[in-house]
């Protein structure tokens, strides 16, 4: 393998980096406490479908069945009062915005620090990148929560990057330093940002299918329907689909330029394709068969099994043109 290229590296900073990693792992723990208080406590319990009852002795049409975790209270005979959500509750939901906003830009000065401290773009080992995937997971949710009321998956966002960023420090964490001549190109901030972008989206959306088969409908749940959990999987692959297939073509871009071939059939490459295949499998039996629901969901979570072991599994059990991972042994 050839030698890393020589480069100076700042320790103070790339020493702040990893400070700012930590208290941002923290910072996500925070917001997953403010997250699960609101779902626990600030959201209605609804049970879906709704089941009807009758109007015992009044031969009325027949009306919506009271929801357990409804109390009726007090009002018209025969009306049912939806209850209203604690306060307190739903200001923690809006402190966890907030903190996971604080934490997200912790994340983002974590990796910028790291990338000045060895001047080059700081995700060319596995601490690096699951870092900048644990960012962009975050960011997806953000992103997403701006246009949609998705603050239900906060909870389970937050917990599963300040789980990535844990494992990461515990068992990736490398010293900030130079890279093989591979690494030394331009084609990292094109390709690798791209998958790292595609895996954020496909984190968010495995976070939904995982809950829509936890989720069981006509029971009493904090969580929304499995109709909107499936809705927004489906948006969040059909986004982060065309970023994935770009970034496999501009690893095989890549791959010419460093290795004289386009394709090798390299364990990364393989489990890139294997990914992508699984996906489009999903995105073509939704559009043209019309799977809907469990099935669909089923094939979206084997999908998202081959990304993660793509980018984690991969580097840890395989050797090949990727190994210059730095994964500690």
């Amino acid at each position: 393998m050839p030698a890393p290229v020589s480069q100076a590296v700042n320790d103070t900073l790339a020493m702040v980096s990893d400070q700012l990693i930590l208290v941002t792992v923290l910072l996500y723990l925070a917001a997953m406490i403010c997250f699960a208080l609101e779902l626990a406590f600030g959201r209605v319990r609804t049970a879906e479908p709704a089941r009807t009852r009758e109007l015992v002795g009044a031969g009325g049409p027949a009306l919506p069945a009271e929801d357990p975790a409804e109390d009726p209270g007090e009002g018209t005979a025969g009306t049912v009062r939806t209850p209203q959500p604690a306060g307190w509750a739903v200001r923690a939901g809006i402190a966890g915005v907030v903190i996971a906003w604080i934490a997200w830009a912790g994340n983002l000065a974590g990796i910028l620090t790291r990338g000045i401290a060895v001047d080059r773009w700081p995700w060319a080992n596995m601490y690096e990148f699951v870092v900048a995937i644990c960012f962009a997971a975050v960011t997806a949710f953000l992103a997403l929560l701006i246009r949609q009321p998705i603050r239900y998956l906060g909870a389970f966002v937050t917990v599963t990057a300040a789980l990535g960023l844990g494992f990461a420090v515990l068992f990736l964490h490398v010293q900030a330093g130079p890279v093989m001549p591979a690494l030394h190109s331009y084609w990292i901030a094109i390709h690798v940002t791209a998958a790292i972008v595609a895996s954020g989206l496909f984190i968010v959306a495995g976070v939904c299918a995982i809950l829509y088969l936890i989720r069981q409908d006509g029971r009493p749940s904090v969580l929304p329907a499995r109709e909107t959990l499936e809705r927004v999987a489906h948006r969040a692959i059909v986004i982060s689909f065309p970023i994935w297939t770009f970034a496999v073509i501009a690893g095989a871009l890549w791959a010419d330029r460093a290795w004289g071939r386009y394709w090798g059939w390299d364990p990364k490459e393989v489990w890139a394709f294997v990914t992508w295949v699984v996906y489009a499998a999903y995105l073509h039996a939704r559009a043209t068969a019309g799977w809907r629901g469990k099935a669909a969901m089923i094939i979206s979570l084997v999908a998202f099994g081959c990304l993660l072991f793509n980018l984690v599994g991969v580097n840890i059990f395989f050797s090949g043109l990727h190994s210059y991972a730095d994964v500690p042994k």
